[in-house]
């Protein structure tokens, strides 16, 4: 192969590449994390649940959880086309201002935590927490610990697909399928 065919190959490989990255067709899989005030401004034009990753920096098994869980792709491209997902410090000393109120930082013991923390985890401060949130911006629910890929995936469906409305959680997982779980437009990508 000449020199001249060399450069007309790369030539086209970058083109493509650049053409399926600008068109959305390369995908990383990374969770699009976003604050509390991005997605009450993105509720403006589209309204979804919300997915909160309650964490703090001392936490081992968050570190766990965003080293494992949330690097899987089919994870965060689900999250992406479903929820906001909004990773929260619940130690954060900033204020945040959601729904019409402003919460603060409260200063206990050593640490401390943040009201909003302790409102959606329904006054029980465990971290790792997952919280789910309906298009109203209600709390649908918590659920602390860690959870693997696998366990996740359940759970984010579940949710998503507002299944908790009328599938009772153990149903739901005798009768799981990966497959089914997920959309079609998921699936097939994979």
């Amino acid at each position: 192969m000449n020199l001249n065919n060399t450069k007309v190959i790369g030539s086209k490989l970058s083109c493509i590449c650049l053409f399926m990255f600008l068109f959305g067709q390369i995908s990383t899989g990374q969770v699009n994390w976003i604050t509390f005030e991005e997605a009450e401004t993105k509720f403006q034009t589209e309204k979804r649940k919300i997915f909160v990753d309650v964490y703090t920096d001392w936490c081992g098994w968050c570190k766990k959880m965003d080293a494992s869980t949330f690097q899987e792709d089919l994870i965060g491209e689900y999250l992406n086309d479903h929820y906001y997902s909004i990773k929260f410090n619940a130690e954060q000393k900033e204020d945040i201002t959601f729904n019409g109120r402003t919460y603060k930082y409260v200063k206990y013991g050593k640490r401390g935590y943040h009201e909003l923390a302790l409102e959606i985890l329904k006054g029980k401060l465990s971290y790792p927490s997952i919280v789910f949130m309906d298009e109203e911006l209600t709390v649908i629910q918590p659920i602390e610990g860690y959870k693997g890929p696998e366990r996740f995936k359940k759970i984010m469906t579940y949710f998503a697909r507002d299944l908790h409305k009328s599938v009772p959680w153990k149903s739901y997982l005798q009768s799981y399928d990966p497959v089914k779980a997920l959309d079609s437009a998921m699936v097939v990508k994979y």
